[in-house]
């Protein structure tokens, strides 16, 4: 069994299931995600436990095929033991480091402006490939914040992806609180209605990038399935459920979503949510006809002027195609 799967609760049965103390499950977590420690290290634990874990779980990390720094950003592609590929990003921020992590290989949703999106999606990620990416990354530097938008629709692996969130937020594990992660979904309202399933309050961030069904259809697939009318008022549900502010994501495409007026469409359809919108700047890739957006600071005032929240996201890993919708981990 891939021990970087298994939530604390799991562990704690499967001692329980062979007659041992469920407290070893303890001893484990923070002995191998706290302390960093080898199994023959742990003086806590007896011989005869330790050969029961080694025996019966791998502790396998990905290959790291290549990496990329720029001095803010690290970007690796990462291999795993079937030899399928992602890439996963590290930003240096002045207060800590957060690591932006992939959740399937390559993604089915098809979003026009992204990279990922070019590429079909070949398989979900387990909850262990997803863990093993932070501690494979966190040989670079400290992670203080974790953002799971890389590569893939995180709800759409949605049972591992709860897995992930519980090994992260564990205590006696990585110990992540929820103000520290961070999820981001293009909408999938099923997915988001089951968030509740997972026992973590993160961050959530939903990849708008367009008011309208008309506009939005058009750069994102996922819209002729769940329109705009409808994911709002599951975002204000989920809002009001856990009194959570919502960051809302979008891209500035020169010429297509960036007018003054959509500014307008914008700021209407969110009023009254407890909310943001964090504008993108677009990152340009080899295969994509879009630009990047001459009008954001008006677009950015006029948001401003209808009294929405709104920032611009800081750009890291231009320069190695690290940025936002850059990620591809294309190989032969």
């Amino acid at each position: 069994m891939d021990f970087y799967g298994m939530t604390f609760k799991a562990l704690e049965e499967y001692f329980e299931l062979r007659g041992e103390n469920k407290a070893k499950a303890k001893i484990l977590f923070k002995s191998i995600y706290r302390e960093n420690l080898k199994i023959e290290d742990i003086t806590e634990l007896s011989d005869r436990t330790k050969r029961l874990i080694k025996e019966n779980f791998s502790f396998t990390l990905p290959i790291e095929t290549t990496v990329q720094d720029d001095g803010t950003t690290v970007k690796a592609l990462l291999s795993f033991s079937d030899g399928d590929k992602v890439e996963t990003v590290i930003m240096k921020h002045d207060y800590g480091a957060g690591l932006c992590v992939s959740t399937q290989v390559g993604c089915s949703m098809g979003c026009s402006f992204c990279q990922s999106g070019k590429l079909k999606r070949r398989r979900n990620l387990t909850a262990g490939e997803m863990t093993a990416q932070v501690l494979f990354m966190r040989q670079y530097c400290e992670i203080k914040h974790i953002s799971i938008m890389g590569i893939g629709e995180p709800l759409d692996n949605f049972e591992n992806l709860k897995d992930f969130i519980e090994i992260l937020s564990c205590p006696y594990g990585l110990a992540f609180g929820g103000k520290n992660i961070t999820l981001s979904t293009c909408g999938l309202i099923p997915q988001i209605e089951r968030l509740s399933e997972i026992n973590c309050q993160f961050n959530l961030a939903v990849s708008l990038h367009a008011p309208t069904d008309e506009l939005r259809s058009q750069i994102m697939p996922i819209n002729k399935k769940y329109g705009v009318a409808e994911l709002i008022e599951a975002v204000k549900e989920y809002s009001g459920n856990y009194g959570k502010r919502i960051a809302f994501e979008y891209i500035l495409l020169d010429g297509i979503n960036d007018s003054t007026e959509n500014a307008v469409q914008l700021a209407e359809l969110i009023k009254g949510i407890n909310c943001y919108v964090n504008l993108i700047p677009y990152n340009e890739t080899e295969n994509s006809e879009f630009k990047r957006s001459k009008n954001a600071d008006i677009f950015f005032d006029t948001l401003k002027k209808s009294g929405v929240n709104a920032i611009f996201r800081r750009e890291f890993g231009t320069g190695i195609k690290a940025a936002c919708g850059q990620l591809s981990a294309e190989y032969d």
